[in-house]
């Protein structure tokens, strides 16, 4: 019987789909069918898969009520280089070119070329030759490639003991399985392009796929942490294979055998983004049911708050996830991503708006939304790339009018003759210092995180009320004296104002 051991990497071969023979004095053919653990898996285990993904720097919002569904955000990747014949269709694994480099390894060496013949070998068929199990043939080859947990799994039982007798995260298990799709892919798209290819590989290679495939859902049953980035990173990877498979250019009996592939990573794709819409509608739920927005707003001084920075970690994730599957292959599943991306998108401006309105203060509620709305129109302008149309603008002048504004209305319009002028403008210069400083000392404190914003705000602030307590200084100058106080001059009242929103 022959022996599917690899060969060592430096070793020679006298052809790549020649077997290594079972070592003299062996009577265990079953011992010859199993691979050295070890010769590839421990540089596939070696590859940092997260490499990829920007970590959120917007939010980590661990511990909260929506861990079920929080997500970390994954960045664009950079571009992919490889000497393989099928690099061209395997740019869309993209940062993965040690994955890449080690498949490419395992056909230089023979090692998948053997595995698929093994599975073919023990295949039922007419030339059935060695015996054996097409199960034993996946059970060596998933072992390489650190999935052989893989195999163990048929349900959401099943899993959950796997995670309690070898302790491990879903989050080791989807990188594990998302480097084992990778070299998968890599491998036997390679082979296509070599002219000994045999038959073998095709099957060999669906029934690879379709076994990581089956166990996408139970997966996604236990994800409890990082529940939406965890199916992204799936659907992303899903999404490239697919588009492997669409873009090679092949012979029409092989094209047409790899349909079957292709049908098996549409219909997972569209699971998946069925999945990630469900997984946005419990968020939006969570959302609107969540009592604590009055609370945090006050706490908070109108800072952005907990939940927008969520959600727009959610939002970014997607764009993302959606920019990887447009890069690869337009296709339906993207489609309703950005529809979901748009869902979403609309539906934090208006729950910011609705909850907003359970805060007394109006200043504190239109700083609030000026707060927040630039702050999702800011992340969606970087992330894409594209400026969305936002209320902010509005939600500065509703600032500027329902405090500062107030601050203003102590100076009066109108001129009086006689006595009377002046003491209406004493008084009213009394009435706009106390409103002025009792304004600053409620607004000293509240928050405007981003340095751009906070720099614009404080600016139309000066240039409302300062301009206008100007002006009326200049229409009366015989209230010169009242002003030469250090506490009510332009100047002073001015600087003051530049260290609003510190928080």
């Amino acid at each position: 019987m022959a022996s599917i051991h690899p060969q060592g990497q430096g070793g020679s071969m006298a052809g790549p789909w020649r077997l290594a023979a079972v070592p003299e004095g062996s009577t265990d053919g079953a011992k010859a069918d199993q691979p050295p653990v070890g010769l590839y898996r421990n540089r596939i285990q070696a590859v940092d898969v997260s490499v990829g993904r920007r970590r959120s720097t917007i939010f980590s919002h661990g511990g909260s009520s929506y861990s079920s569904v929080s997500n970390s955000c994954p960045s664009s990747k950079s571009g992919y280089s490889s000497g393989s014949a099928s690099a061209a269709g395997l740019e869309c694994f993209r940062n993965q070119e040690e994955l890449t480099r080690i498949a490419r390894q395992m056909v230089i060496d023979g090692y998948t070329q053997r595995m698929a013949q093994a599975f073919d070998d023990a295949s039922p068929a007419p030339a059935f030759k060695f015996g054996g199990s097409p199960d034993h043939a996946l059970t060596s080859w998933f072992s390489e490639l650190d999935v052989d947990w893989v195999l163990q799994i048929h349900d959401e039982n099943s899993l959950r003991r796997l995670l309690r007798d070898k302790p491990a995260t879903t989050r080791d298990l989807v990188d594990k399985w998302i480097r084992a799709l990778a070299v998968i892919v890599a491998s036997i798209t390679d082979l296509l392009f070599d002219v000994e290819t045999p038959a073998a590989v095709v099957p060999f290679g669906k029934a690879s796929i379709a076994q990581m495939l089956d166990v996408v859902d139970v997966i996604i049953t236990v994800l409890e942490a990082e529940k939406l980035q965890l199916v992204l990173d799936i659907f992303t990877c899903v999404s490239d294979a697919l588009h492997v498979f669409t873009s090679l250019v092949l012979s029409p009996e092989i094209n047409s055998i790899f349909s079957g592939i292709r049908s098996l990573l549409e219909r997972q794709e569209n699971r998946l983004s069925k999945n990630i819409a469900s997984t946005m509608q419990e968020l939006r739920t969570l959302m609107d049911e969540d009592d604590s927005w009055a609370l945090e707003i006050s706490r908070g001084g109108g800072e952005v708050h907990k939940n927008t920075r969520f959600i727009m970690d959610c939002i970014v994730s997607m764009m993302n996830a959606q920019t990887s599957s447009q890069n690869s292959l337009p296709s339906r599943s993207s489609e309703n991503l950005s529809i979901e991306i748009d869902i979403t998108t609309e539906y934090l401006k208006g729950l910011l708006f609705r909850k907003s309105e359970s805060c007394s203060d109006q200043s504190l509620r239109y700083l609030f939304l000026l707060n927040n709305s630039y702050f999702v129109a800011h992340v969606v302008s970087e992330s894409s790339g594209c400026f969305i149309p936002s209320e902010y603008n509005k939600y500065m002048d509703s600032y500027l009018d329902v405090s500062w504004g107030r601050v203003l209305s102590c100076i009066p319009k109108s001129r009086f003759p006689g006595p009377i002028h002046c003491w209406i403008n004493t008084s009213s210069l009394a009435k706009f210092e106390s409103a002025f400083h009792k304004m600053y000392q409620a607004q000293k404190l509240w928050k405007v995180p981003d340095p751009q914003l906070r720099d614009a705000l404080r600016r139309a602030i000066i240039e409302r009320v300062i301009s206008g307590y100007r002006d009326y200084l200049e229409e009366h100058p015989e209230l010169e004296k009242h002003v030469g106080r250090e506490s009510s001059s332009p100047e002073v009242l001015q600087a003051m104002l530049r260290e609003l929103f510190e928080g």
